[in-house]
């Protein structure tokens, strides 16, 4: 899952071991390639290998590649198609092509500009890494790419020649509430590469029982909601819909950075709960940012089938930005 990706983080200690590293990168895809722009995989000099750049079926093929350039301390760009007969070989026949850039680490990826990369996500700070694929130059920024950062997209820039790897925090999932639906959705959303958390004042509720080994904090929502911290990568899901409880995280995540807020209750229930914040002096703008009632409207019955909806919906609006019309 994306979240447990430390591609970076582990290349970066085999360089530093002094085992020589090497970072190969998906940066173009068409048709059924089985993974997304942006994906790594690290190889070592000893063969080693972490992450993968398609599933499993031309990794032995870049690793080939990836110790030559390693030894010649050069990068490579690769190209696996259906017209390719190394392809047929090593499973792309189905007709997906993916073009891999290999960057040794040390003669052409600095230790110091990778170490910088590494610090960043650490700091849960998200980073563009810019790489001029032509010319070879490379730079570390924050600014700019304001696109890429919402969608978590990398790719090439129009001039098909600048490829920019987004590097952003891992996805968080915080969830007011410890009620039945939460102990499907938890599940779910960590399956979906979210780190969740959850609140909820009420231990009877929030109990190690009732969700084992999961971080439950039992404090009032406002409070958790500060104490855990709103930014570009956390979702926010309020399942109580009891305004005492509600209300105050919502407040919080109203004027934050997170990119999706959805709440529970029906269009009865987030009518009412438009006046409170509209009295309470929230623009239409920030109210819009609510998802309720929380989910996509599948018809969901059962506490699985609700969780389901608030997935698709969360998911719906990380990866498009919005919620399409039916």
């Amino acid at each position: 899952m994306d979240r447990f990706d430390n591609i970076p983080e582990i290349a970066l200690a085999w360089h530093r071991a002094g085992k020589g590293a090497v970072l190969a990168t998906v940066v173009e895809t068409w048709g059924s390639a089985p993974r997304r722009v942006g994906s790594q995989l690290a190889i070592s000099s000893e063969g080693e290998i972490e992450g993968s750049v398609s599933g499993g079926c031309v990794e032995g093929a870049v690793v080939v590649e990836a110790l030559e350039a390693l030894e010649v301390g050069k990068a490579r760009m690769l190209e696996y198609g259906i017209t390719d007969g190394d392809a047929f070989a090593v499973g792309l026949a189905c007709g997906g092509t993916i073009r891999v850039f290999v960057e040794p680490i040390g003669t052409v990826l600095s230790e110091q500009m990778l170490a910088d990369l590494v610090a960043a996500r650490a700091a849960r700070r998200a980073v563009a890494y810019v790489v001029d694929v032509e010319t070879g130059t490379r730079t570390l920024t924050d600014q700019g790419h304001s696109e890429r950062f919402r969608m978590d997209r990398s790719g090439f820039e129009a001039d098909g020649q600048t490829f920019v790897a987004i590097h952003t925090p891992p996805l968080r999932m915080l969830i007011v509430g410890a009620v039945h639906i939460a102990q499907a959705l938890v599940p779910m959303a960590r399956l979906a590469g979210y780190d969740p958390t959850l609140i909820d004042p009420r231990d009877s509720f929030g109990s190690q029982t009732r969700f084992p080994g999961e971080t439950i904090r039992h404090d009032w929502p406002d409070e958790g909601v500060s104490a855990f911290g709103l930014d570009a990568r956390t979702a926010l899901v309020l399942l109580t819909h009891d305004p005492k409880l509600d209300d105050p995280a919502l407040e919080q995540a109203l004027r934050s950075d997170v990119f999706y807020i959805g709440a529970l209750g029906s269009t009865r229930t987030h009518a009412k709960r438009v006046e409170r914040f509209e009295a309470k002096g929230f623009s239409a703008a920030e109210i819009a940012q609510i998802h309720g009632p929380v989910g996509l409207d599948i018809g969901a019955a059962s506490p699985a089938e609700i969780a389901l909806s608030i997935m698709a919906e969360c998911t719906a609006v990380l990866r498009q930005g919005r919620i399409l019309e039916a």
